[in-house]
């Protein structure tokens, strides 16, 4: 879960002399698909991996404000099918082992020995799931807005817990669905997000993005702005695919059944008490018992980056870490 706006983006400036392994930007990690890498900052910092929320939110140059240019060296990447990367909107070979894998080849290509992996909502969730399959790769995690990929956290936001707290909201995602097919939402809307009509994918897509966006800021006022139709589309098309098939992992809580393989790696969990996409049981369940996770519950905060309390706190815990 979790988007950014939308925004058009260009190739960052690189610190950097191009790598060989990439040709304008874009990196083949194969399966048909070319992912968007940039790194910005120091070229000897200490290395950070930014991972994005989503699936298919893409990253944003905002997201380097979190780390101090002369001490990291940050690297953002767009995740398969998304932001910048080729194809656009393609859940073709897109899974999350994919992912995982492609971050191995971010990592290799860049000469990185091990690196801070930091990533929020589903960015979260694939810094976990990176972190315990490669942990002698990760010296530290810092997340924010903790989600699982678990059943009850999917029928929470698509099977009206979170409805609950904003009906008006609610009744407009689910109206745009039959009643006849309003027990399973995700099923409906990938229908309808993978129906081959370009002008009806990017019609739900937007209302798809619109449910997510209304409810990441605690200080929610009326819908926002409807996103770009080509953003939208490939945002809630890989939103999609991966809920519809559980985040392709082995069974439901899979990232707390592995845990003891990431328990000597320190953490930092950044989570808003009022996160109405990504409850904070999340985030407390997966630091109960981990000794060296700190979670932080920031009160008055719900799930966007952006909040005030929730970005004093990734700054404060990256000032920390500069060494």
């Amino acid at each position: 879960m979790d988007r950014t706006a939308g925004q058009k983006r260009t190739a960052a400036t690189f610190l950097y002399p191009p790598i060989e392994a990439f040709d304008q930007r874009l990196m083949e990690v194969g399966g048909g698909h070319r992912i968007y890498v940039e790194q910005s900052g120091h070229p000897n910092g200490r290395p950070v991996i930014v991972c994005h929320g989503g699936p298919g939110g893409g990253s944003s140059p905002a997201m380097r404000r979190y780390f101090d240019p002369a001490h990291y060296r940050i690297i953002l990447f767009d995740q398969r099918g998304c932001g910048l990367s080729k194809p656009h909107a393609s859940v073709t070979g897109n899974t999350s082992w994919d992912l995982v894998s492609d971050m191995e080849k971010i990592r290799t290509a860049l000469g990185i020995e091990s690196w801070i992996v930091f990533g929020g909502s589903w960015g979260a969730t694939l810094s976990l799931l990176y972190a315990e399959t490669h942990p002698e790769r990760v010296e530290a995690l810092v997340l924010r807005g903790v989600f699982l990929a678990t059943r009850s956290e999917l029928d929470w936001f698509y099977a009206g817990g979170a409805g609950q707290f904003f009906p008006d909201l609610w009744a407009q995602f689910t109206g745009a669905i039959p009643e006849s097919e309003q027990g399973d939402l995700i099923a409906a809307y990938h229908k309808r997000l993978f129906s081959g009509d370009y002008a009806q994918e990017a019609r739900f897509a937007r209302i798809w993005a619109m449910w997510e966006n209304a409810l990441a800021s605690v200080d929610f006022d009326g819908f926002p702005g409807e996103a770009p139709p080509d953003y939208a589309r490939a945002f809630a098309r890989l939103e999609n695919h991966y809920f519809s098939n559980a985040a392709f992992l082995e069974e439901d809580g899979q990232i707390l059944r592995d845990r003891a393989r990431i328990e000597h790696i320190p953490a930092t969990i950044v989570q808003g008490r009022m996160d109405m996409i990504c409850p904070p049981v999340s985030a407390w369940r997966l630091a109960q018992g981990w000794d060296r996770a700190e979670l932080r519950m920031i009160p008055a905060a719900g799930h966007a980056l952006s909040e005030p309390g929730i970005t004093a706190a990734l700054v404060a815990t990256m000032d920390r870490m500069r060494g």
